[in-house]
C-alpha cells in the first residue's frame, strides 16, 4: 500500500463548524465526533475542535482541546475518510482521561464513522454522559 495518508486542514470558521453539525455524530467516552462529507473533489480531512464552558475554565477547555488536536494528528490520518470535514469535541473528563483510553475513543469512533450507513443509535449524541450512573429501575 503506497497510498500517502490524506493532508489534514484546520476549520476556522463557524459556518464549517454548522455544517459538519448535520452530518453523524458519534460520542465514545470522552469524545464526541462529528462527520460531513464534503461535495468537492479536494482529498484532503477539515478537522476542528471545540469543548464547551460545561467541561470546566479555560484551562481545563484548552487542556482538553490540546489532547484532541494530538489524538486527531495521529489517528485521522489512517482512521479518516478523504473528503470529510471532522469536529472533536470534548465531553467531561477529556482532559484527565488516560492518553490510552483517549486514543481508544477516538479511534473506536472514527472506525465506526468511516463505516457505511447510520452510526449505532444506541451509542449517539443522545447517550449519557460518561460520568453519570444508569437511571433506576421502577418496579
Amino acid at each position: 500500500m503506497n497510498e500517502n495518508p490524506p493532508s489534514l486542514r484546520r476549520l476556522t470558521k463557524r459556518p464549517q463548524f454548522l455544517a459538519a453539525a448535520k452530518g453523524v455524530s458519534l460520542a465514545r467516552g470522552a469524545v464526541l465526533i462529528q462527520r460531513l462529507d464534503r461535495a468537492d473533489r479536494d482529498p484532503a480531512i477539515g478537522v476542528g475542535f471545540t469543548a464547551t464552558r460545561k467541561i470546566g475554565g479555560a484551562v481545563v477547555r484548552n487542556r482538553a482541546k490540546r489532547r484532541l488536536r494530538e489524538a486527531a494528528h495521529a489517528l485521522l490520518p489512517v482512521h479518516g475518510v478523504a473528503g470529510s470535514d471532522y469536529v472533536l469535541i470534548a465531553r467531561q473528563g477529556t482532559a484527565d482521561r488516560p492518553w490510552e483510553r483517549l486514543l481508544d475513543d477516538v479511534a473506536s469512533a472514527l472506525t465506526r464513522l468511516a463505516q457505511p450507513g447510520p452510526p449505532d443509535p444506541s451509542r449517539s449524541r443522545e447517550a449519557a454522559p460518561i460520568s453519570d450512573p444508569p437511571p433506576a429501575q421502577d418496579a
